[in-house]
């Protein structure tokens, strides 16, 4: 029987299923979008990348309405942005609307990026936190898995228009999301630092909090300085620094350029058309499956150690997938094991870790804006990455083996970091963990 903190994370829950679906699911449309408006492959890359630019917008900007209106409020409107990109995308024919109804999906995933994680972190108690909030990145690898799979069923059946079908399929998830969003009470924590104790008293003892009223002065403590308190006031340098270091390494992993072009990936390593796809779909299964494994064991054995072991295994196998592309002559079809390698990985550590590790490490009073640096950061990285990457293998011969020999340095890079710097939060709760960072 589910508890009621896990039913309205669940249901917030599904703002990830929509991100990783949006993210994925241009993989399958792609290569047909490029021969249909004639792109070249700095357009193909703004082109994809116009979802990432709208990220970047939409998580820098959703912070302030998000502590001013609400985290109810502004996941209502973020399903409504998702249900309008769907249906602009698949029903365009001119390649400036396509690009805008890109970027309208792309502010919903970077404003679901930051309040999704944040509203869920606010309702679950502390022993349990780090499962919950893991179900935001649970449900993204979901949507980009049943996105793999979409595109894979439609690819055969669906004909020149099949990219149509690819992306508008994904109303009805946002029209699901919509619906039981109405279901799920404000954030207690919000409701208390804006005054609505009696209120947030009420949600607390509901999701099992029996010391509301404690947590409720406690909040008031921390936020002291009201909601206009500054991340920038020299208070916040540690959690600053952590949540921009580890979104930045996050796509320095190059996980979305591969997400993005998988079925590319797979044709430079020899794959036809039909069996490209199909690669596509295990790499979205072992995604979706070690996301699942690493929320059993985060509230066991920590962020700190899932992400130094996923930061030493994406080594291994990026250096593997480089070296398979060393030899432009030769393809070299173990490239799906090395690409399965890393995404395994990658789940377990960085992909399972971030949204619970960032939604952690700021102080409610400036939570909203600490959640959009670290969503800003890890989409403007995203947007480079993938605008990137056709450019440079269309570019060179050897740009598959130069991509992903320049991710495994940077995963080396990032062990490194981890391993000197961040800090564990598991079993803590938000406020200890504030206390622990020196935040009083």
């Amino acid at each position: 029987m589910f508890t009621y903190p896990t039913k309205i994370a669940l249901i917030a829950a599904l703002g990830g299923f929509l991100f990783g679906f949006e993210t994925a699911v241009i993989s399958g449309a792609e290569s047909t979008i490029q021969q249909f408006w004639s792109l070249d492959a700095f357009w193909l890359g703004f082109t994809v990348a116009a979802s990432l630019i709208g990220t970047v917008l939409g998580s820098l900007i959703i912070g302030t309405p998000a502590q001013l209106y609400g985290r109810k409020k502004m996941l209502i409107i973020i399903g409504l942005l998702y249900l309008f990109s769907a249906i602009g995308c698949a029903l365009v024919s001119q390649w400036l609307l396509f690009v805008i109804f890109r970027f309208l999906g792309g502010i919903a995933v970077g404003a679901s990026s930051v309040v999704g994680p944040m509203y869920i972190a606010e309702i679950s108690p502390a022993r349990n936190r780090g499962r919950l909030a893991g179900m935001f990145q649970l449900n993204i690898v979901g949507g980009i898995l049943i996105a793999y799979l979409t595109n894979y069923i439609i690819s055969g059946i669906g004909g020149d228009e099949s990219w149509r079908y690819m992306l508008g399929i994904m109303a009805v998830p946002a029209i699901l999301f919509f619906a039981l969003l109405q279901l799920i009470p404000e954030s207690p924590r919000w409701l208390a630092i804006n005054g609505k104790d009696k209120e947030a008293a009420a949600i607390f003892l509901r999701l099992g909090e029996q010391r509301a009223i404690e947590l409720i002065k406690e909040e008031h403590t921390l936020a002291s300085s009201g909601i206009k308190e500054n991340l920038f006031n020299g208070k916040y340098n540690k959690p600053i620094f952590y949540a921009i270091l580890l979104a930045m390494f996050n796509q320095l992993s190059g996980i979305n350029a591969i997400l993005y072009y998988a079925p590319r990936i797979f044709a430079m390593a020899g794959f036809d058309r039909a069996d490209a796809f199909q690669q596509s779909v295990y790499i979205g299964l072992a995604n979706f499956i070690f996301t699942a494994f690493a929320m059993t064991v985060i509230d066991k054995f920590g962020r700190k150690l899932l992400l130094l072991i996923g930061a030493a295994g994406m080594v291994f196998f990026l250096l593997l997938t480089a070296m398979s592309f060393n030899n432009p002559a030769m393809a070299d079809k173990n490239v799906i094991y090395y690409l399965i390698g890393f995404v395994a990985f990658f789940s377990f550590s960085q992909g399972a870790v971030i949204w619970v590790f960032i939604s952690e490490i700021f102080p409610n009073s400036v939570r909203s804006q600490g959640g959009s640096l670290g969503s800003f950061t890890h989409w403007i990285m995203a947007a480079i990455i993938s605008w990137v990457f056709p450019i440079v293998v269309e570019g060179s011969e050897m740009g598959g083996f130069y991509s992903f020999i320049f991710y495994a340095a940077m995963m080396f890079l990032a062990f490194l970091f981890i391993w000197k710097f961040i800090p564990e939060t598991k079993g803590k709760s938000l406020e200890e963990i504030q206390k622990g960072l020196g935040i009083e």
